[in-house]
């Protein structure tokens, strides 16, 4: 049986999704802060909670045999990383030592950590390997890089098998579940809404950024994909042990392409606007994912930029309102 932390929340929901159809066995321990208990697939053992409760970690592992963990239980949002660290800090490394600590003491020794990109800060080659100098720029991508590091000292010491996962830009949705923010302060998910009338335009943070357009660059990878990754994590890691892997399509898009490509994939107009730069922001972040492929066997199916975002306007199509707080 495996715990999926977070599981409620955007990616964590598609990667149980994902687990299920492969004949896993799932339970989902979330506190729904930013997750939806109707993102939740049928097949999965749902308990609502935090992972800062020792008690009832050890009632999940004990009385659920748990044998891994996929931990996703996260504060996300770059922007508020840089105005409230000690929120990213208590969330994303103290109560990840909590989860570590009861794993540990109940003998489960194996952990898939849903990393991120921000943990490279400004890239000083394109496209960043794993091996990059890890230099954060924000609060989230700090709490991101300990927490990496103190999985790696937990190996060293008690034997723990950890893999983190780097995402880049995860987008798109399967047929069932799709992106749902509160507040969203994703490209993909702005410019549809925009679409759907909800807002009056996508604002551009930043149009004077060393690109070839002046906005930022970013690597899209489509959330089905970055649940293979998971599942092909768990087959490996006691080949593996310890690893780390950049989860990304290796390719490259600005703002504008993004907002130009949504136009042609749903045919409406999409006003836009240029603003000033967010604090955080890195102006390129583009993958090297050869890593996965080579050691994972990783072959992403949805690299196309169109795809990714067809995917998430159907979804948007059939759920403009998202899962209805």
């Amino acid at each position: 049986m495996i715990l999926a932390t977070g599981g409620a929340g955007y990616i964590g929901s598609i990667i149980v999704e994902q687990l299920l159809e492969k004949g896993e066995r799932v339970v989902v321990l979330d506190n729904l802060s930013q997750g939806h208990r109707r993102a939740v697939s049928d097949g999965a053992i749902f308990v609502k909670g935090d992972i800062k409760d020792k008690e009832l970690l050890e009632e999940i592992i004990k009385g659920h045999k748990i044998t891994a963990v996929i931990h996703m239980a996260a504060e996300t949002i770059v922007e508020r990383s840089m105005t409230d660290p000690k929120s990213f800090f208590h969330e994303n490394v103290i109560k990840g030592v909590t989860l570590l600590d009861k794993m540990l003491e109940c003998n489960v020794d194996k952990i898939i950590f849903s990393s991120s990109a921000a943990i490279y800060g400004e890239p000083q080659q394109v496209p960043i390997t794993e091996d990059h100098p890890q230099k954060p720029i924000n609060a989230y991508g700090e709490s991101k890089l300990i927490f990496e590091r103190i999985s790696d000292w937990y190996h060293r010491a008690y034997g723990l098998e950890y893999i983190a996962l780097r995402y880049f830009n995860a987008a798109g949705a399967s047929e069932r579940i799709g992106e749902d923010h509160n507040p969203e302060t994703h490209l993909i998910p702005l410019v549809l809404q925009t679409v759907l009338g909800q807002r009056e335009r996508v604002k551009i943070f930043g149009t004077d950024y060393n690109t070839e357009d002046g906005t930022c660059i970013r690597d899209f990878v489509h959330v089905i994909d970055l649940a293979e990754a998971h599942i092909l994590a768990l087959k490996m890691i006691d080949e593996i042990k310890n690893g780390v892997y950049n989860l990304g399509s290796g390719q490259g898009h600005s703002i504008l392409e993004v907002i130009e490509t949504s136009r042609k994939v749903t045919g409406r107009e999409i006003p836009a606007v240029g603003g000033k730069r967010r604090p955080g922001d890195p102006a390129v972040l583009v993958a090297s994912p050869k890593r996965a492929e080579k050691e994972l066997g990783w072959e992403p199916r949805y690299q196309d930029l169109a795809v990714i975002i067809k995917s998430a306007w159907e979804w948007y199509k059939k759920y403009p309102e998202g899962y209805i707080r």
